[in-house]
């Protein structure tokens, strides 16, 4: 039964949305999480910026912020990591 069900135009159909969703919700998701990381730059270039001295109070927020993030979000907010989002936003 299972064999003549999955050679139907039906189940063909209802496969290519399943499979075209997919695509689509890996799409998104990747989109959002570029401009998530942008944005994320984007603040932290910002907050820099308000007359502090940029060399030594941008070490220590960026070490912060990744410690704060990695505890909270999980792996994925190491200082060089956040580094690159702060670069991302300034190229």
């Amino acid at each position: 039964m299972t064999k003549k069900i999955s050679n139907t135009n039906l189940y063909r159909q209802i496969a290519e949305l399943l499979h075209t969703a997919r695509h689509q919700v890996v799409r998104t998701v990747n989109q959002t999480m570029v401009l998530t990381y942008y944005e994320i730059g984007k603040r932290i270039v910002e907050e820099e910026q308000l007359g502090k001295e940029r060399a030594e109070y941008g070490k220590q927020l960026l070490k912060g912020l990744s410690e704060v993030l990695t505890t909270e979000f999980g792996k994925g907010f190491s200082v060089q990591n956040i580094e690159r989002m702060r670069s991302f936003y300034l190229a």
